[in-house]
């Protein structure tokens, strides 16, 4: 395990005892998710050098949230342990993204394991954290998509004094992977077809942040955040999202994003995106029509393995090489009206086009299918366990074609 205090933190993290009060011990939670993964990935590439990915892994994610002492300015403390266990796995099928493992050997870690700890400051309506960060904001979204989730160091300030108006800002520095516990620089994403190249500069430690969303009534909200990536890129972003009660029962959402990326010196990135999603609900049901279209020099600028903050990013693709235009169609249900609460299924189509080839003539296409069914359990002794099946198709004209299968079990336990 490396590094679990930075010495930034160890000085205050030494004097909480001493400030430690009712209010930092009775407002402080602390929940147990133990999560059990199933992962394969058939390449379907007859002359591919591994044919699939499996790997089945047991992860523990332990958080611990305190209050804050009293005062004008509070101090408190999080935390998030994390452990991942390895339960099969084989030099031909490893790399699912679940394990840590050895490009050379191809062996999977048999365990790995992390701890974060984050300091944090309240004044009035406002905080600040420095430490391990899991962010989930317009231009950085953390990665969860797998066995443990991606982390963050770093500092962010979150302003909420004026009603109605949420201000963030602040300042990555490194990232641990979903599958590592090594503090690593931040680059771009790059393959397929985004056309991105870097220059002498082919990471960074800084990644600066700033925004806000202001809600101007329950039904309609309008975001800006702006990002820098030092040496590779800056970015903006414009988002408007409004719900339109139409009926009992009967609403209509719509999500609009906008952005521009441009270099900083140290790469091409040259690309501007705009994305949309509308969704009528229905009762239980949920249809859903998405699309989303790439224009300029490259495919969208984000940080390596985290989500990018586009409609049709999904199991597989994220549908954002350079021209690349997209649609997708959508369908949700929730069984409780059968007497199933709990359960819920699903079902998408994307289909993408006008993909810029780079190297020869032509126009690239894509498609992905997925579905998801899930339960979770109401009741009983085994109230909260989750279980998720998640399948996925993706053709391509210009990559591998992929099919996916996780399943997930999962249970979250409170523990105070």
């Amino acid at each position: 395990m490396k590094k679990l205090v930075t010495p930034v933190l160890a000085p205050s993290l030494l004097l909480l005892p001493t400030l430690a009060h009712a209010d930092f011990l009775a407002d402080s939670k602390a929940n147990l998710e133990l999560r059990n993964f199933y992962y394969n990935k058939d390449f379907r590439q007859p002359e591919a050098s591994q044919s699939k990915a499996e790997e089945w892994a047991q992860g523990f994610l332990l958080r611990y949230e305190s209050g804050y002492t009293a005062g004008k300015v509070g101090v408190g403390v999080d935390a998030i342990g994390l452990l991942g266990l390895k339960l099969d796995s084989g030099p031909d099928r490893s790399g699912s993204g679940l394990l840590p493992y050895s490009a050379r050997t191809g062996r999977a870690a048999d365990e790995y394991s992390d701890l974060g700890v984050t300091a944090k400051l309240r004044a009035s309506k406002s905080t600040l954290k420095v430490g391990t960060l899991l962010p989930k904001l317009p231009v950085v979204q953390y990665n969860d998509s797998r066995l443990l989730p991606q982390t963050f160091q770093g500092g962010l300030l979150e302003l909420n004094e004026f009603d109605g108006l949420a201000l963030q800002a602040g300042q990555l520095r490194q990232v641990k992977q979903r599958n590592s516990t090594n503090e690593e620089d931040l680059t771009i994403t790059r393959g397929s077809k985004k056309n991105i190249t870097l220059g002498r500069h082919s990471t960074s430690d800084r990644f600066n942040l700033a925004g806000g969303t202001y809600r101007w009534s329950d039904s309609l909200s309008t975001s800006y955040h702006y990002a820098n990536l030092q040496n590779l890129y800056r970015q903006h972003i414009l988002g408007l999202v409004h719900q339109w009660t139409l009926a009992q029962d009967q609403s209509l959402k719509s999500d609009l994003r906008w952005a521009h990326a441009s270099d900083d010196g140290g790469s091409n990135v040259d690309n501007r995106s705009l994305s949309a999603m509308f969704t009528y609900k229905l009762g239980n049901q949920a249809f859903a029509l998405g699309y989303q279209r790439m224009s300029g020099d490259t495919g969208y600028a984000y940080i390596s393995g985290t989500d990018p903050y586009l409609v049709n990013y999904v199991q597989i693709g994220d549908f954002a090489n350079k021209d690349e235009r997209s649609w997708q169609a959508r369908y949700d249900y929730n069984f409780a009206s059968f007497g199933l609460p709990g359960l819920s299924l699903m079902t998408r189509y994307l289909q993408g086009d006008h993909v810029d080839l780079l190297t020869r003539d032509g126009r690239g296409t894509e498609w992905e299918r997925d579905t998801d069914i899930g339960y979770v359990v109401q009741s009983g002794p085994l109230k909260n366990v989750g279980l998720k099946l998640r399948n996925s198709t993706m053709r391509s004209s210009f990559g591998n074609d992929l099919d996916e299968t996780r399943l997930i079990l999962s249970y979250s336990l409170p523990l105070w």
